[in-house]
């Protein structure tokens, strides 16, 4: 790091290969401690286990947390999600479907790989490499093939072909006939022959049919009945969420509380809270508190919480209790709010093999788990200082702004505290036990359940993260790259200076770029060739650390003004015309004290793939900012909570 004239922390040449592997802890699996390769013999709890030395045969308690994964083929796991083209994907979800059945086998002899191969119509051998990919990795682009590269090719089947499978599937083999695979195969090619068109390998048409749905053949094949009973949830029940991170739901909620500022002490308005809970154990698996509106960022941010170790962040909260949970879920279950349903965030699940299933609407008891824990929550916030309770009669004759007290990190320590030392611990009648012995049942087993085992470790946080934030496609200029008309740009670049497109001549090349909205003064950029990240600053060094709501709001303030294009000179200019109404009003309004600790939220950089940032945040001092009596419709477009 560095400073410049400014006392700015700027990044130099921050840069990190994605890493998506992850530390498989089962008995018999190979693990890595410093030099030392390690076969495991014992999973002794959530934080230790017994590992053989490969070379010397020695037997050696091991630390869970210390472990990584044996160095591996990382082919086509390096590159960034946004940069795999749709037909490679076609053929990695096409492959998972075929392995997927067999992912759930806890002893799996070659008679089920022999079995299955034979069902979707693949060699044996080939379905053992498929999951040896598979299970190496543990995401699904492991599954695309290496000779096709990363980039657009043609479809593996022509339209026609593909029109004509999808046409005998819908009206051939789920129909109360019940038409076996090879009768469908049959009739493929008997109406590709009348039509004149090439019929696909029947190979490839048993996969088609491989892809459907049980649900989707019960009821095709005039099985609705038994359908609906083994898919519709009974009353306190949920489909399919039968092992710990089987099933996991998100939602938001404003918490019942007023907060108040660090430096005044003095109400600055309702923070939300973004949960996920698995719902077999109904542990939280994790969460996001912020003054933000809820959006990508938040879902990204509670996803990413939930899968990774949280050893840290009880470090961070200064919380002695347990929370041995981390790992990727089956399936995740949402609403359909539009948070949920960006292309990004479908993405990101798609390559972590995460089923992504939205919420049937005005159809509430599909959410029912998530909104009791979230209810569960809400009420024990009822009994703090500040508390808005959950309804304007059960707050009659209290005044929740005159009676707050607790700052953002106060309430935060609060609430980890409450999740893992009594939510966690206590009887939770749905279930009959406590969520966290239901976790450990479901992970180790007794003497009626067999665990499912440990769930294997992420081997790197901020790969997790990064994948979950916001893409951008842009070209390279000569003064760099622009994003939401903001300029970036670092020596990395320079190479990729107006780079024509490999695929079509004459057309310019368009690379990756994601951020993390809380801060949008770097961007990461994706090399194609070193298969890295890049931290790329603000080309302006002048500019600040801003959030995006931050500058969406200056960009507001200048149309307002009459500004028709809109430049960085003015950017700056408007930021600081803000920040100096924050400042002149942060002791007597409540939204200004909310929106300059809203900022200072932002600029701790604290993040669940970083809960302790190893490098300062870039640093804006009062003096070089001058920063306030924002008016209320400045503060109101931020989407906050009074």
């Amino acid at each position: 790091m560095s400073k410049n004239t400014d006392e700015q922390w700027v990044p130099q040449n921050e840069s990190f290969e994605p890493i998506r592997q992850r530390v498989d802890i089962q008995p018999g699996g190979l693990v890595q401690r410093g030099d030392s390769v390690y076969r495991i013999t014992e999973v002794l709890d959530f934080d230790s286990i017994i590992g053989v030395e490969v070379e010397s045969g020695r037997s050696t308690p091991l630390r869970i947390n210390e472990l990584r994964p044996v160095v591996a083929d990382t082919t086509n796991v390096t590159h960034d999600i946004a940069d795999i083209a749709d037909e490679d994907w076609k053929i990695a979800q096409q492959r998972y479907a075929a392995i997927k059945p067999l992912l759930s086998i806890v002893f799996m002899g070659r008679h089920d790989v022999e079995l299955r191969a034979k069902e979707v119509g693949v060699n044996t051998a080939t379905l053992y490499r498929w999951l040896q990919k598979y299970n190496a990795i543990g995401v699904i682009t492991a599954l695309i093939p290496q000779k096709r590269g990363w980039k657009e090719g043609k479809g593996r089947i022509p339209v026609f072909a593909e029109q004509v499978v999808d046409e005998v599937i819908n009206d051939f083999y789920l129909t109360t006939q019940r038409s076996t695979p090879q009768k469908t195969v049959t009739e493929v090619q008997r109406r590709c022959q009348l039509r004149g068109i090439e019929a696909p390998h029947p190979s490839t048409i048993r996969a088609r049919i491989s892809k459907v749905t049980e649900k989707q053949r019960l009821r095709g094949r005039g099985f609705k009945e038994k359908a609906k009973n083994k898919f519709l949830p009974a009353a306190g029940s949920f489909p399919n969420a039968d092992f710990p991170l089987a099933v996991i739901q998100i939602d938001h909620t404003p918490a019942d509380i007023i907060l108040v500022d660090d430096v005044y002490r003095k109400p600055i308005g309702r923070p939300w809270i973004t949960l996920a809970m698995d719902v077999h154990t109904r542990m939280v698996t994790g969460y996001y508190l912020s003054f933000d509106p809820p959006s990508e960022t938040s879902v990204a941010m509670c996803v990413a919480h939930s899968v990774l170790p949280k050893d840290e962040w009880l470090l961070l909260h200064g919380v002695d209790a347990q929370w041995p949970v981390w790992g990727f879920p089956k399936t995740i279950h949402v609403d359909n709010g539009a948070d949920f349903r960006s292309n990004n965030f479908q993405q990101s699940c798609l390559m972590y093999a995460i089923n992504l299933e939205y919420r049937p609407v005005k159809q509430p008891r599909y959410g029912g788990h998530i909104e009791r824990v979230l209810g569960t929550l809400l009420r024990e916030i009822h009994d703090l200082p500040g508390t808005t309770f959950s309804s304007i009669k059960d707050r009659e004759g209290y005044d929740s702004e005159k009676e707050a007290v607790m700052t953002k990190s106060e309430f935060e320590t609060w609430l980890v505290t409450l999740i893992c030392k009594v939510y966690h611990q206590r009887l939770h009648s749905g279930i009959g036990m406590s969520p966290l012995r239901k976790w450990e049942i479901g992970i180790f087993g007794n003497t009626e359940i067999q665990g499912v085992g440990i769930p294997a470790r992420p081997a790197d946080r901020r790969t997790v993260l990064l994948d979950f934030l916001p893409s951008f496609r842009r070209t390279v200029q000569t003064f760099g790259v622009t994003i939401d008309s903001m300029t970036y740009y670092a020596d990395m670049l320079r190479q990729w200076i107006n780079a024509e497109d490999p695929e079509a001549r004459g057309k310019k090349r368009e690379f990756i770029f994601r951020r993390d909205p809380r801060d949008i003064s770097t961007v990461w950029f994706f090399d194609p060739d070193l298969k890295q990240y890049f931290k790329v600053p603000f080309a302006d060094q002048a500019l600040p650390s801003i959030s995006i709501w931050e500058y969406q709001q200056a960009r507001e303030m200048l149309k307002r003004d009459g500004k028709k294009s809109i430049n960085e000179h003015q950017i700056l200019h408007a930021i600081t015309e803000l920040r100096s109404k924050v400042d002149e009003s942060k002791e007597k309004t409540k939204k200004a004290r909310r929106m300059s600790q809203r900022r200072k939220e932002h600029e701790k950089n604290i993040s669940p793939a970083a809960p302790f940032p190893s490098q300062p945040a870039r640093i804006t001092t009062a003096s070089q900012l001058p920063i306030a009596g924002l008016i209320d419709g400045d503060i109101d477009a931020f989407g906050d909570i009074s």
